[in-house]
C-alpha cells in the first residue's frame, strides 16, 4: 500500500446539493489514486481522476463480479438479486446475457420509441396544464410515470403494478436497510417478475420478456430465473435513474436561470444540455467498484492482485484537466462526453433510451410551462441521500397558468 494515510471509508457529506461530496476535490488534487479504508476494514485504491477512472473500466485486468469484490459499502455488498444480473459479471457471461437484451435497445429501436415518449409526455402535461398552475409535485406527476411507462412497454410489465415494482426498486436502493430488510426486498422482487414470467408464457406480446422466453435460437435460451434477474435489473434501472435525472435537472435548470433562458432561446442546444445534466449531477453516488485479478499500474500506481479499486464517477465528471470550470452548470458546454453511464464494456444498456426521454421530456416541460418555479422554498427540497441513485423526494412546482 501507499505511505499516504488511507481515507477512511468514501466521502459522503455535500455542503453543495448539486456538486460532488466535499473532500473529492482534494483528494483528485493530492492524491488521484488515494489508498482508502472501507466500512468493513478492507483497504483498497480510491480513483478520482477523468483518465484513471476510464482506464480501469477499460481494463479487463479488473473483475466486476460482485461477490470478487471487497466492500466498499453495504450498498455494494448486496447479494446479486437473481442469476441474469449481468451488470455484476465479467466476460464471457456479461457478453452472453447482454446480447440477450441487446436487440431492444438498438439505435433503429430506440429511435422508433420518441413518438411513444412524445405521447406519453403529452399526456402527462396535459394533466398538470389541467390543475390551472399547480402547484404539483414533479416527481409523482411527470418524472416517474414516464420513464416508469417506456420501460413497461419494453419489458412488458403491467404499468398497474408500478407500486409494487417501484416499492421494492426503492428498497433495493436503500443504503439504510439492514441485510435481511435487503434480502427480503429481492425475494419480493423475484417473484413479481417470476408470477409475470409466468403470465408471459400463456400471453406472450411484442416485449423483451416474451422475446426471452421464445428466443429466435435454441442457443438464446435461458432459465426463468435468469429472465428474472435481466429483467428485474433493467425494469429497476430503466425507471429509477431516468426519474431522478429528470426531477434533479430540472431543479438544476430552475436553479441555473441563465442557462435554462438560453435552452430555450435555442432549443437545439438540448442535446448538449442533457449531457451536462448528466456530467454536472452525476447521480449514481457509490462509484464503480472493481477487483484487480492482476497486478496492474493505474496513475503511476501499482494495484496489486486481490486489491479493490473504486472509481467515483463524480469526481471524474468533474475533474479540471477535462472540463473547463466544472463546477458550473454549462448548457453549450462542447467537452468530451461524461461517464455518467459508465465506460467500456458495461456501458449502460439503456443509455440511448434515457437520453431520448431526457431530451424529450425536459424540451417539452420547459416549453409548455415558460414560468416554471418551485411552489416551495429551496431550503424545503429533500434531497435523496439514502440511496444509491441521488435524486430529490419531491419537487413542489408551479407556473402561471395562462389567463382567460
Amino acid at each position: 500500500m501507499s505511505t499516504l494515510s488511507p481515507l477512511q471509508g468514501l466521502p459522503l457529506h455535500r455542503s453543495d446539493p448539486f456538486s460532488p461530496p466535499d473532500g473529492y476535490a482534494q483528494v483528485r488534487a493530492e492524491a488521484p489514486v488515494s489508498p482508502i479504508v472501507f466500512p468493513d476494514g478492507n483497504q483498497g485504491w480510491l480513483l478520482t481522476r477523468n483518465a484513471d477512472v476510464k482506464a480501469m473500466l477499460a481494463n479487463p485486468s479488473f473483475s466486476s463480479v460482485r461477490e470478487k469484490a471487497a466492500r466498499t459499502r453495504r450498498t455494494e455488498a448486496r447479494p446479486t438479486p437473481l442469476p441474469g444480473a449481468f451488470f455484476t459479471m465479467d466476460p464471457p457471461d456479461h457478453t452472453r446475457y447482454r446480447r440477450l437484451a441487446a436487440g431492444r435497445f438498438t439505435v433503429r429501436k430506440i429511435k422508433a420509441l420518441e413518438p411513444k415518449i412524445e405521447q406519453y409526455t403529452r399526456e402527462h402535461l396535459d394533466r398538470m396544464e389541467e390543475t390551472g398552475g399547480g402547484p404539483v409535485d414533479l416527481v409523482t406527476a411527470y418524472a416517474l410515470p414516464i420513464p416508469s411507462l417506456i420501460i413497461c412497454d419494453m419489458l412488458g410489465v403491467p404499468y398497474d403494478a408500478r407500486d409494487d415494482f417501484q416499492r421494492w426498486s426503492l428498497s433495493i436502493l436503500d443504503t439504510e436497510l439492514s441485510e435481511e430488510e435487503q434480502q427480503r426486498t429481492i425475494l419480493e422482487g423475484t417473484k413479481f417478475m417470476l408470477d409475470l414470467i409466468e403470465d408471459k408464457k400463456k400471453n406472450p406480446s411484442d416485449d423483451l420478456i416474451s422475446d426471452l422466453l421464445n428466443p429466435a435460437e435454441e442457443k438464446g435460451r435461458i432459465s426463468e430465473f435468469e429472465i428474472a434477474g435481466m429483467c428485474g435489473l433493467m425494469l429497476m434501472a430503466g425507471h429509477e435513474s431516468t426519474s431522478n435525472m429528470l426531477s434533479l435537472g430540472t431543479l438544476a435548470a430552475l436553479r441555473n436561470p441563465d442557462q435554462l433562458a438560453l435552452l430555450r432561446s435555442d432549443p437545439t442546444l438540448i442535446d448538449t444540455a442533457v449531457e451536462e445534466l448528466l456530467r454536472y449531477l452525476s447521480i449514481v453516488q457509490f462509484n464503480f467498484a472493481r477487483l484487480a485479478t492482476e497486478d496492474v499500474e493505474i496513475g503511476g500506481q501499482l494495484i496489486k492482485a486481490g486489491e479493490t479499486v473504486v472509481g467515483s464517477m463524480a469526481a471524474a465528471n468533474h475533474d479540471p484537466e477535462v472540463y473547463t470550470d466544472p463546477h458550473r452548470l454549462r448548457f453549450d458546454r462542447a467537452e468530451e462526453r461524461n461517464l455518467a453511464f459508465g465506460h467500456g464494456i458495461h456501458l449502460c444498456i439503456g443509455h440511448q433510451l434515457a437520453r431520448i426521454e431526457m431530451k424529450v421530456t425536459y424540451l417539452r416541460l420547459f416549453e409548455r410551462f415558460p414560468t416554471l418555479r418551485l411552489a416551495v422554498p429551496f431550503e424545503d427540497i429533500e434531497f435523496r441521500t439514502n440511496s444509491v441513485v441521488y435524486g430529490v423526494n419531491s419537487l413542489p412546482v408551479t407556473w402561471d397558468a395562462p389567463a382567460h
